[in-house]
């Protein structure tokens, strides 16, 4: 297993896993927007089981009055045949190193109505 970042060659891997969460973003869209998304330090993050994209993380450390210095989680998914296996538990794990990391006073998760 192996835990990192993403670069945007790697786009269609996290197209595959991403799609499971939002289901009518196209491809064209999601390419789109994640380059728009550069501008915030949006950071892609993934598990990998041979060189598989099993879990992946789209963060961003930003600074509010509220919440102060935080770390944004946009999307946190894995992919179906992974899930109740621990993936989501090793990603929040490295969720919480990472934010530490950057100085975060707290991690702040996007909810979808």
């Amino acid at each position: 297993m192996q835990i990192r970042e993403l670069d945007l060659k790697e786009l269609d891997s996290v197209y595959s896993v991403l799609k499971q969460l939002h289901q009518n973003l196209s491809y064209k869209e999601f390419e789109d927007l994640i380059y728009d998304m550069r501008d915030m330090e949006y950071t892609m993050i993934g598990i990998f089981e041979n060189d598989k994209l099993i879990s992946y993380a789209g963060v961003a450390v930003q600074t509010n009055l509220y919440n102060k210095r935080h770390l944004y989680v946009f999307e946190l998914v894995t992919d179906a045949p992974y899930r109740k296996k621990g993936y989501g538990k090793k990603m929040l794990d490295y969720l919480e190193d990472y934010s530490r990391v950057a100085m975060c006073e707290k991690i702040i998760f996007h909810s979808i109505s």
